[in-house]
C-alpha cells in the first residue's frame, strides 16, 4: 500500500507531467506558425513521452493500492522569440522536473517505500537524459545563430525523430 504522504506527492507529480505535455504541445504549435516542421516534430514527440510519464506514474499509483486524484492543469506559454528562447526554457523546465522526481525520491526513502524508489529510478535516469537532449539542440542553436542553413539542416534532423515509449520497458 502506498502512503498517503507519496500519493500527494505522485499526483502532483502527474499534474506537472501533464503540464510538461500541454508545455510541449504548445512548443510544437509555436514552430508550426514558424514553419520549422522538425522542430515541431521533436516538441510533439516530447509532448507524447510526457503523456506516457504522467500515464506510468497514474498506473503506479493504482497498482498499490492507491487513488489518483487528477486536479486542473495550469495554462501555458505560447509564444517565444526564437528557437534558442524555447529551447532555455525547455532545458530550465527539465531541471525543475529534475528536482521534481528528486523531491520524490527523497520522499520514498523518509517513508521507508522501496518499491516507489525503485519505481523512481527510472524517472532519475531519464532526466538526465532529457537534460543532455535539450542542452545540446540548446548548444547547437547557439552556434548556429543566424544562420539560416544551419537552422534548416538541424530542423530536417530534428525531423526524424520518432516515438518510442521507453514506459513500457521500464520497471513497473
Amino acid at each position: 500500500m502506498i502512503s498517503k504522504k507519496m500519493q500527494t506527492a505522485i499526483d502532483e507529480q502527474i499534474n506537472a507531467e501533464f503540464w510538461s505535455a500541454y508545455l510541449y504541445l504548445s512548443m510544437s504549435a509555436y514552430f508550426e506558425r514558424q514553419n520549422l516542421k522538425g522542430f515541431a516534430n521533436w516538441m510533439k514527440v516530447q509532448y507524447q513521452e510526457e503523456m506516457t510519464h504522467a500515464v506510468k506514474f497514474f498506473d503506479y499509483v493504482h497498482s498499490r493500492g492507491g487513488q489518483v486524484t487528477l486536479k486542473p492543469i495550469a495554462a501555458v506559454d505560447t509564444d517565444w522569440k526564437n528557437a534558442i528562447e524555447v529551447f532555455s526554457e525547455t532545458l530550465k523546465h527539465e531541471q525543475l522536473v529534475t528536482a521534481l522526481i528528486n523531491n520524490l525520491a527523497n520522499i520514498a526513502v523518509e517513508e521507508k517505500d522501496h518499491a516507489t524508489n525503485t519505481m523512481l529510478q527510472w524517472f532519475i535516469a531519464e532526466q538526465v537524459e532529457e537534460e543532455g537532449n535539450d542542452e545540446q539542440i540548446l548548444v547547437q542553436l547557439k552556434m548556429i545563430g543566424d544562420n539560416g542553413y544551419g537552422m534548416l539542416m538541424l530542423d530536417k534532423e530534428l525531423a526524424t525523430r520518432v516515438f518510442v515509449d521507453a514506459t513500457k520497458t521500464a520497471a513497473p
